[in-house]
């Protein structure tokens, strides 16, 4: 019973990188089947980038989902963690992001041109982050209003008016 939620998570990690990797190589045999087979007189060196674009985008967050994913072993071979829990947020559900946004533009792409721009969502959104986390606090907050609020002021200037208090202690005479 060691272990066992190690092993749920390596079979669930497993499951669902499986899925992925259908989802991306389904994505790309539709593409191309369609995109050069049959709409073949359409087909140009702009759409070949373009499919070298997206599964290169696909590659590298398959890639570094597969890593997050890989469950950890012991010198015995017994299994310590079944790795990272696929469903968190964070950087694994950006990459999650961008396998699905990357999965859709291939796929409506092939109905109108127009879709590669949903695309740019993925640099715009990056830089959505960027500001709201680095560049805005960085550029347009001071130092102390960025770590603490009105509380937390008052409370800090009480505190440090209470340690700068001379005390007196009552001693008792002999």
């Amino acid at each position: 019973m060691a272990n066992q939620g190690a092993k749920k998570r390596k079979e669930e990690n497993t499951r669902h990188m499986r899925m992925l990797l259908r989802l991306i190589l389904a994505s790309n045999a539709i593409y191309v089947l369609v995109r050069m087979a049959i709409l073949h007189s359409s087909f140009t060196w702009k759409h070949l980038l373009g499919l070298l674009i997206t599964s290169g985008a696909c590659k590298l967050s398959y890639d570094q989902l597969a890593d997050m994913a890989k469950p950890s072993y012991d010198e015995k071979g017994e299994l310590i963690d079944g790795g990272y829990n696929m469903k968190e947020g964070g950087i694994c559900g950006y990459l999650h992001d961008i396998v699905y946004i990357t999965v859709f533009v291939q796929l409506s792409s092939l109905v109108s041109e127009k879709f590669w721009y949903v695309y740019l969502v993925i640099p715009a959104f990056a830089m959505y982050k960027l500001w709201q986390l680095f560049l805005y606090p960085f550029f347009f907050q001071s130092s102390q209003e960025m770590g603490e609020d009105e509380k937390t002021r008052r409370k800090r200037e009480k505190m440090e008016k209470k340690a700068g208090r001379v005390k007196f202690v009552k001693t008792r005479n002999r």
